[in-house]
């Protein structure tokens, strides 16, 4: 029996240049990134100048967290109290968080058989709730037609809203993830492309947004310290205007990031080999369901997802149940709790008027889930594939 025995939490280490840039700003004791001498530019600030120039737009704000970057995106793109904000029914707590903390309300949209927002769905619930917002989730890297999506946006005049945590390097039709809406926003907590244990971004090219973003995050009144930020006259009324909720990105987590991102589309090639490989071995099993990725789509793997359509959830749970045994970690998100960090849209019950949405529930009742970190080697993938068909070939034949 084929078994695995490496840890799917395990992260590379942090590359040696980052860890060198770390101790430097150690060493300074100046941490904070407005604690600077006079002529020098912090870590947060040359992080914010390569984002920006990396994802093509004038301006980028480095945050403690890509749920606090999603949070002050929309305020800064002027939700209020009382608002609806049309959003992914798949996707990461974070995401409806973040619109709660907005003082607005998520509208739940349907999820659509290759685990992105469902289209059709979309264009009825834009038209039915009268939301002026809404924040697209790329949840587990799988990029809707974006196409589609702005066309809809434009129809209804909606201000899009891209949470781009799982698709940072990644494109639609040569575009980059996160350039399509009015802002987007990026993690770089552990598990997601780099890695900062915390942290995350917020990019626009909205002047006034950004003006307002750097204020909401803790600028007070040093916004001239942002090079990759609107001009001092921006900020000329919003300064007052504007409250201080404090989610500032730290120049130790800068200087550790600031050699990751140089590296990055290196990274995303690598991820992209495994998934690949895994791909070709799992689509030779007749139970397994994979996504089917549109030709516009330019995906960054850094997880992979099935479906086992014709299996019943107590086969389902053996199939994670028996996994497990075999050291392969699924994660299942069709559970009527929820379990780490997945959880289903109904368990988010402070939502008002939760929906019901049983073409999502069906989805996700079959819907299996696994991390590919890059600890992993290409054998070491071949072989988790190996034993995810067994296994679940195993269960079929019981």
């Amino acid at each position: 029996m084929k078994t695995f025995s490496k840890s799917f939490t395990q992260q590379e280490a942090i590359p040696e240049d980052a860890i060198a840039a770390a101790v430097e700003v150690m060493r300074t004791g100046r941490l904070h990134r407005y604690n600077t001498v006079e002529g020098e530019r912090s870590e947060t600030e040359l992080l914010e100048n390569d984002f920006a120039e990396y994802m093509g737009v004038p301006y980028a704000l480095a945050c403690s967290s890509g749920g606090y970057a999603l949070h002050v995106a929309m305020r800064a793109a002027g939700v209020k109290k009382g608002d609806l904000v049309l959003c992914n029914a798949f996707t990461l707590a974070p995401v409806p968080g973040a619109i709660n903390n907005s003082g607005a309300s998520p509208v739940l949209v349907d999820v659509d058989e290759n685990y992105c927002i469902d289209l059709d769905d979309l264009d009825r619930k834009a038209q039915s709730s009268g939301a002026k917002y809404f924040m697209i989730s790329h949840m587990r890297g799988h990029i809707a037609d974006m196409d589609r999506v702005m066309a809809i946006c434009e129809k209804y005049d909606l201000a899009l809203i891209e949470d781009c945590a799982h698709t940072m390097g990644a494109y639609w039709d040569g575009k980059k993830s996160g350039t399509f809406g009015v802002a987007a926003c990026y993690s770089t907590q552990t598990y997601k492309h780099i890695n900062s244990g915390e942290g995350g971004f917020l990019i626009t090219s909205d002047e006034q947004l950004m003006a307002k973003a750097i204020m909401y995050s803790g600028s007070y009144m040093l916004f001239a310290n942002h090079s990759a930020a609107p001009a001092p006259e921006a900020f000329e009324q919003i300064r007052f205007d504007t409250p201080n909720y404090s989610g500032r990105m730290d120049n130790l987590r800068a200087a550790i990031l600031r050699p990751q991102l140089a590296n990055l589309d290196r990274q995303c090639e690598r991820w992209n080999t495994r998934y690949a490989l895994m791909q070709d071995i799992m689509q030779h099993c007749d139970a397994i369901r994979l996504t089917q990725r549109p030709e516009k789509e330019q995906y960054v793997a850094s997880t992979i997802q099935f479906s086992l359509p014709n299996f019943s959830i107590d086969q389902i749970q053996a199939v994670v149940a028996e996994s497990a045994n075999r050291g392969v970690a699924l994660k299942w998100f069709g559970a009527d709790l929820p379990n780490g960090y997945t959880s289903r849209y109904d368990s988010w019950r402070y939502i008002d008027d939760m929906p019901s949405l049983p073409v999502t529930e069906k989805l996700l009742a079959s819907l299996l889930d696994m991390r590919i970190p890059l600890t992993f080697t290409e054998q070491d993938c071949q072989l988790i594939a190996e034993i995810i068909c067994d296994v679940v070939k195993y269960i079929q034949d019981k």
